[in-house]
């Protein structure tokens, strides 16, 4: 296996509604086929114009009551109530559902990265959001590469935040181990390791959280694996979940 190169893409303007990234980073950087783009999830929703201005957004009741419970402003409350399909969890923080299957931390609406005053969502679909930047950079280059959208989350049992994959497309998110042997012959039962957040979390590693100024993150020579797209687990199978509903019922 060749070695693996990953590159920070910089050079990019501050992201504003309407502009082409996909475009733009080709601009900045060659592609060749069996690359994988790692793209932040807020320079897409930049592009895309998926932000708001607090001024616009008036809280209702439930939101008022959220902000005053965990001391946070009842107008980015209620843009957190307004992107999520479930609550899981009130306090001390709100978690919740979205409604394409991920679960985070106040809906993974942020104000960091965005202009006083307002906030920016994660893309309403990014598993579509993957896949137009790639057939968009296709069109362009004529190189057939694999693309991620990333978004930085905590982890349970574990303090400090690391890059997600939230869409991807191009190729399957876990790979699968299971029917396989370790090297002393025993069958693997249990093993699916999920690439696409290994990928998105040193991605997210090279972009830095503050000012660094590198919004994409390109892989080469990564090998090629097989596998299944379930990253999420269901809500039957999700303990943590069901245990929290449990422990906080509506």
């Amino acid at each position: 296996m060749e070695n693996i190169i990953v590159t920070g893409i910089r050079g990019l303007p501050l992201i504003k509604k309407g502009d082409d990234i996909a475009a733009m980073i080709c601009d900045k950087v060659s592609v060749e086929d069996g690359d994988i783009l790692s793209l932040a999830s807020t320079v897409y929703s930049k592009a895309q114009g998926h932000t708001r201005a607090l001024s616009e957004i008036k809280p209702a009741e439930r939101a008022i009551r959220l902000g005053k419970l965990n001391g946070e402003d009842p107008r980015f409350v209620q843009a957190v109530l307004d992107a999520s399909k479930e609550i899981i969890l009130e306090h001390p923080f709100i978690m919740s559902e979205l409604p394409w299957g991920h679960i985070g931390v106040r809906a993974g609406v942020d104000q960091s990265n965005i202009d006083d005053g307002m906030v920016i969502f994660l893309p309403p679909d990014p598993m579509k959001a993957a896949e137009e930047v790639r057939n968009r950079i296709e069109k362009i280059t004529g190189k057939k590469i694999g693309v991620i959208i990333t978004d930085t989350c905590g982890r349970s049992f574990r303090r400090g935040q690391t890059g997600h994959a939230i869409g991807w497309s191009g190729f399957t998110a876990i790979r699968d181990f299971r029917g396989d042997t370790d090297l002393f012959g025993h069958e693997l039962k249990i093993t699916e390791e999920a690439v696409v957040d290994e990928l998105a979390g040193f991605a997210n590693f090279v972009m830095g959280e503050s000012n660094n100024g590198v919004p994409a993150v390109l892989f080469r020579n990564c090998p090629v694996w097989t596998g299944h797209n379930n990253l999420y687990f269901s809500p039957a199978e999700d303990i943590t979940r069901r245990l929290l509903k449990e422990q906080h019922p509506k």
